[in-house]
């Protein structure tokens, strides 16, 4: 009995052939591929044909483990045909034993995509990808086209950050997966996780009346501080003032279109948008000051802002070192507050809760694209709050008919 149950795996009959023509049965069902059967060393394996690279395959392993049952052969030859029925197979994914499919198309997918990318998302999606993503998809070891909504939840309690720190390994995942479909390796991409379920808390934004805000830039050396003066009254990121160069300012304009991510220096800004901003008339004292330095110092350079003690050619600054001058400034005041919350953060907090100026004006003034993006900022203090209920209120008198009301 078990004589002939081996001589039927390994004529390949029960299983059907590996020819095109006979590649599905009557009813339609994939045919293709078989399972055999090694004597000498006890295993089964999967015989398939595989057209693209015109070559036979045996396949011998299933999820990294060898086909010591024939119920786990056919399973994988089952795995195997479904990929076929749906134009999505490669025979690459089944015989990689040292990681799983997943891993080794993470690892694909990042050198293609990583010279279309700022440097900075670039280093955030390695960290994810090494930190978190390979390391879970090592211990699964499943197909790419296996990534269904239940491991994706498995992933995300796998993650051991915050919810925004979650969401963003989980939007690296999905940006794979969108590759992989776009280039026709999944049939589609799973459900991702809705985004209450990362439970994300929204924090109060952080920031300095400006009286504060003042001092603490005032404490910085004179030789530094126009850039902080720019960046306070022209509401910017840190890295747009580093990029700014000579030729980004015509006199009253600055043509925001740079950027630094991850220590490099783009020419496009984190969003992509070119930002004119006009020039304040209060900034006019502290750009002569940067001139004045310039010329004392004899720096000759493209870059708009010079650090007089900096070592690259140009001397820019980076937003590192401005981070450092901030916090020192910072630390001999007692004040604690980092360096974009302490300029943007505050000057846009102040316009709305100090000057009394409205969410659409503050959106006009920053060039954000939505309104959504400044309501963080109207979350007024309580003492701005009660000065607003108790505004007086004056009371319509109803038109009267013959001087009766």
């Amino acid at each position: 009995m078990k004589t002939s149950k081996r001589n039927s795996l390994t004529s390949g009959k029960k299983y059907a052939s590996d020819s095109l023509k006979s590649s599905k049965d009557s009813e339609g069902f994939c045919m293709k591929g078989s399972i055999q059967f090694r004597k000498d060393r006890g295993l089964y394996y999967v015989s398939w044909y595989d057209q693209a690279s015109k070559r036979r395959y045996k396949v011998y392993k299933y999820k990294g483990e060898f086909l010591y049952s024939e119920k786990v052969a056919q399973k994988l030859l089952a795995c195997m045909q479904n990929d076929f029925e749906r134009k999505i197979f490669r025979i690459e994914n089944y015989l990689d034993d040292s990681v799983s499919d997943v891993c080794k198309y993470l690892d694909e997918w990042l050198t293609t995509i990583k010279s279309f990318l700022k440097p900075g998302t670039s280093k955030d999606y390695e960290n994810s990808v090494r930190n978190y993503l390979k390391p879970f998809f090592e211990q699964k070891k499943i197909g790419l086209a296996e990534i269904q909504y239940d491991t994706l939840l498995e992933l995300m309690n796998f993650i051991d950050r915050s919810g925004k720190g979650r969401l963003n390994v989980m939007y690296c995942l999905h940006s794979c997966l969108d590759h992989a479909w776009r280039s026709r390796r999944i049939p589609n991409i799973p459900p991702f996780p809705r985004k209450k379920q990362y439970k994300i808390e929204k924090k109060p934004i952080v920031w300095l009346p400006e009286e504060r805000q003042i001092a603490v830039i005032k404490s910085i050396p004179e030789i530094h501080q126009p850039i902080f003066w720019w960046l306070k009254f022209h509401f910017r990121r840190e890295g747009e003032a580093c990029a700014l160069r000579n030729e980004d300012f015509d006199g009253k304009i600055f043509y925001i279109h740079r950027t630094e991510s991850a220590r490099v220096f783009t020419d496009t800004t984190k969003t992509g948008e070119i930002h004119n901003i006009a020039m304040v008339d209060s900034f006019k004292p502290f750009l002569e000051m940067e001139k004045e330095k310039q010329k004392k110092m004899s720096i000759i350079s493209r870059y708009f802002f010079v650090n007089p003690v900096g070592k690259e050619e140009g001397k820019p600054y980076h937003v590192k070192t401005l981070g450092d001058i901030w916090n020192k400034a910072c630390s001999e005041l007692g004040e604690h507050i980092r360096c974009y919350a302490g300029t943007k953060h505050s000057s846009c907090s102040q316009f709305i809760n100090e000057k009394g100026g409205t969410e659409s004006e503050l959106q006009m003034i920053t060039d954000h694209a939505r309104l959504e993006s400044v309501r963080n900022y109207a979350r007024t203090e309580v003492a701005r709050r009660k000065e607003l209920m108790e505004r007086k209120v004056v009371s319509l008198q109803p038109k009267t008919i013959g001087g009766k009301a």
